[in-house]
């Protein structure tokens, strides 16, 4: 099927009590194994495209192969989407470029000034039948070319967000409640220490989310910075020459009890990038004369593949969901 937009699939998540998982993509090899995933699980799926991805890959190529993810997984709904789209210029050479969705993060800037570029964009992506993501409040970390130093970043403020919506007409709504870019999303100071002797997160501001729930019924909510930053690559990295201490993310029950109330789509922004680095760097250890991009390329595709499984099943709930999302 062609690529779709993300109202029929938020609309379903919310009455059904779970989220739809958006993934960055980069390359080819990415690409196959977000989308294979979700066509053996029968879920929908938003591929995310930032802007340093379009820098680093092309925005010609990324559109073309996900077009061609459409092809060959005709099972299942696609959505296109323009991840922290940073000015209306980049989000409008995105909808004239064939994506159906995209995010104009204001968030930097005054709550008017956020208004005034966020209302721009839904006005042309609307009169193009796009949709589109705002933002309010800041995550701390760093994610392409987004980056927010730790203690800058902003809870998202309850009593702004019925005002946003209003004078906006945003179709969807990031906010801010605790979770955080990359894969070092806080510093060992501001964890617990488990009796296991292992660092805990700050929990997420579910107080947050309900209160902007109340104020926005129906009205679907996104989680940027949510992925939960497997210690098993995290160690897989580290023993095969890399070097990654602290890396700690956002435990996946609270992104999955998120995902039954208002949470419809959850950004998964580093996981990926872990499984993959850690399936190549083992490879390589363990087959130093090795040097064609395909042998190392489709164990690192497989590594995605099965932990987008996972996400969907465990974290997101959206297996066997696509049926009711066309």
């Amino acid at each position: 099927m062609a690529l779709v937009t993300s109202k029929k699939m938020f609309e379903m998540a919310y009455k059904n009590g779970y989220a739809v998982g958006a993934f960055n993509v980069n390359n080819m090899e990415i690409v196959q194994a977000i989308t294979e995933a979700c066509r053996e699980e029968k879920a929908p799926v938003i591929l995310q495209v930032s802007k340093g991805a379009r820098a680093y890959a092309n925005h010609t190529y990324l559109v073309k192969l996900v077009e061609a993810a459409t092809l060959e997984c005709p099972e299942i709904p696609i959505v296109l989407h323009l991840d922290h789209g940073p000015d209306f210029e980049t989000c409008k050479a995105c909808i004239d470029g064939g994506f159906t969705s995209v995010m104009i993060d204001g968030s930097s800037k005054p709550f008017l000034e956020n208004i005034a570029e966020t209302k721009k964009v839904v006005e042309y992506a609307h009169d193009h039948g796009v949709v589109v993501e705002g933002e309010l409040g800041t995550l701390a970390g760093i994610e392409d070319d987004v980056c927010v130093e730790f203690g800058k970043s902003s809870y998202t403020q309850p009593d702004e967000v019925e005002e946003f919506v209003l004078k906006t007409g945003v179709d969807s709504l990031a906010i801010a409640i605790g979770t955080s870019h990359g894969a070092y999303k806080f510093t060992p100071e501001q964890c617990t220490l488990s009796p296991e002797g292992i660092l805990l997160p700050p929990p997420l501001r579910f107080d947050i989310l309900e209160e902007v729930s109340k104020r926005l019924p129906n009205f679907p909510i996104v989680l940027h910075g949510s992925s939960s930053v497997p210690q098993d690559y995290v160690k897989m990295v580290n023993e095969n020459g890399g070097k990654m201490p602290n890396a700690i993310g956002i435990p996946e029950h609270e992104l999955r009890h998120a995902a039954k109330l208002s949470v419809c789509k959850i950004n998964i922004d580093s996981d990926i990038r872990l499984a993959m680095t850690g399936t190549v760097r083992k490879y390589m250890s363990e087959n130093p004369s090795h040097f064609d991009p395909r042998q190392y390329l489709k164990p690192a595709r497989t590594s995605i593949k099965e932990l987008v499984r996972h996400k969907l099943i465990n974290v997101l709930g959206c297996n066997g969901k696509a049926d009711e999302c066309r």
